[in-house]
């Protein structure tokens, strides 16, 4: 049988680290001299500033119909035929404006279908309608 203090063995416990901090050190001395070769290869695409002038948008052409079928262009009252003349200047601008249509509730549907055919003659490309929600 074997005692504590037998010295047949000559087992250490403890771990050689030599070899461990050589390996480490070399591979340090490997990311110092590579890291500045990475950094001077990386291409950056940066963005280049542009300056380009704003689009202006078209001003809004309100045109409203009352109950009694009168006319108001921007709230100016106005006659059918100078709606006519005034659809045509309008077409001619660049950008083209927009027409907002609003009519009264009780307008006659052969006025609001007029003032459409008028503006598709003269030229005018976008109308939009103007609507008032229920009051609740």
């Amino acid at each position: 049988m074997g005692s504590l203090s037998d010295s047949d063995d000559d087992f250490n416990p403890e771990i050689n680290t030599t070899p461990l901090v050589d390996v480490m050190l070399v591979l340090l001395i490997i990311f110092i001299m590579t890291i500045p070769v990475m950094n001077h290869a990386v291409k950056i695409d940066l963005p280049r500033a542009t300056n380009q002038p704003d689009q202006t948008k078209p001003e809004n052409i309100n045109l409203a119909i009352d109950a009694d079928g009168k006319l108001f262009w921007n709230e100016e009252a106005i006659d059918h035929n100078e709606l006519t003349s005034r659809i045509a200047t309008a077409a001619q601008k660049q950008p083209q404006p927009e027409l907002h249509l609003r009519a009264a509730r009780t307008v006659q549907y052969e006025k609001v279908a007029q003032v459409m055919a008028a503006a598709q003659s003269g030229g005018l490309g976008k109308i939009g309608f103007v609507t008032e929600p229920d009051a609740k």
